[in-house]
């Protein structure tokens, strides 16, 4: 079925995703702790990134990102990550480096996977980053969407960086809209991030303006209610029941609000233990509702991730068939396959996305 999506031609853009936001050094203690390790597995990632390059990796399409780093050995060895995924680093804004970081830095985040019941963890390391630090003004936004960009993503992270980069955030998206790019939004919401930024009142005012510019709202059911204000009836505090009617009531109500949303998506998770959850998706695009297959008692190794893989599954659906069912079947599935694997971003290759869209398992490939 077609959408209200009036996505602009391939043929005539540069890019068919731009993402804004912070890339960070991941270190990974493996099956291990991250406070009894002796060795960390380096990876890169990034919410709003993950977005991105998953679209390249995954689904072929062409992408960049749009970030900052100081300009040391560290900012590199992520650049090299970045440029091993495939995403166009043209953009990346390189800050000369002080010499320890006091005024400038690279982020790091070190990530336990969890197993059973004890839960995944993140510390993340990532005050004064060269990215939390950029302002209006700082990136030539006119220059990167007048060379055609079929879609542009951001998110709640990247705003609660600092101060500063809502503005950032309203600043491209209003360079989006004047040439005809799509834009989305995962609220991502991360209480510790806000807490020295004015707290969740000021998350709240901060999401609520952004999200005036954005096309296609994504987040879960924490998201729309901390950062938007509305409320899910029905589901429990571990929000491993969550009823589906209520979440439509929730998003009529959304979209009511911001009648500029043409679609919502969200992932619905309900957590049995760190590696076992239950596994789903919906969509809301044209007044309809459309839930992709959902996938009970679903083994996951890493679930860091996985929502931003699902956001480029989705991404990807309406960018090629412009189908809403189709979009959140593609990212439940690529959502569900990135949790398979370690790291923040995607192994899965578009044909085993397909595979698992046509309901194939797991039987061996040979």
């Amino acid at each position: 079925m077609a959408t209200s999506i009036n996505i602009r031609p391939k043929e005539e853009c540069r890019y068919d995703i731009v993402s804004l936001g912070e890339v960070m050094l991941r270190l990974d203690p493996g099956e291990g702790r991250i406070h009894t390790t002796r060795q960390f597995q380096a990876w890169e990632g990034g919410g709003e990134y993950n977005v991105a390059r998953g679209l390249r990796r995954c689904f072929g399409q062409r992408a960049a990102v749009v970030t900052a780093f100081a300009d040391n050995p560290v900012g590199r060895l992520v650049e090299d990550l970045i440029l091993q995924g495939g995403v166009d680093t043209k953009y990346i804004k390189w800050e000369k480096y002080d010499g320890c970081g006091r005024s400038i830095r690279n982020g790091l985040n070190f990530t336990e996977r969890g197993f059973g019941i004890r839960g995944a963890v993140g510390c993340s390391d990532r005050g004064h980053t060269a990215v939390s630090q950029l302002k209006e003004g700082d990136i030539d936004w006119e220059g990167i969407f007048s060379q055609g960009v079929r879609w542009f993503h951001t998110g709640g992270i990247f705003a609660a960086l600092s101060e500063t980069t809502p503005g950032v955030v309203i600043e491209a998206m209003k360079a989006a809209k004047k040439h005809g790019t799509i834009i989305s939004y995962d609220l991502n919401y991360r209480p510790s991030l806000w807490k020295s930024v004015g707290g969740h009142e000021k998350c709240q005012e901060v999401n609520r303006e952004i999200a005036q510019y954005v096309d296609v709202m994504i987040g879960n059911e924490e998201d729309f209610t901390a950062c938007l204000g509305f409320e899910v009836e029905g589901a429990n505090h571990n929000l491993t029941d969550l009823e589906i009617d209520s979440f439509k009531n929730m998003i009529a109500k959304a979209t009511s609000e911001f009648p500029n949303f043409k679609a919502t998506a969200t992932t619905l998770r309900g957590v049995k233990t760190a590696t076992v959850n239950d596994w789903g998706a919906m969509a809301w695009c044209n007044g309809e509702y459309f839930e992709a297959t959902h996938r009970p008692e679903l083994e996951i190794m890493d679930r860091v991730g996985g929502g931003d893989s699902f956001a480029s599954g989705l991404i990807y659906g309406f960018l090629t068939y412009d189908d809403p069912i189709k979009a959140v079947n593609y990212g439940a599935a690529h959502g569900a396959l990135a949790m398979t694997t370690p790291g923040d971003t995607t192994m899965a290759s578009l044909a085993e996305v397909e595979k698992i869209v046509g309901g194939g398992g797991a039987r061996v490939d040979r």
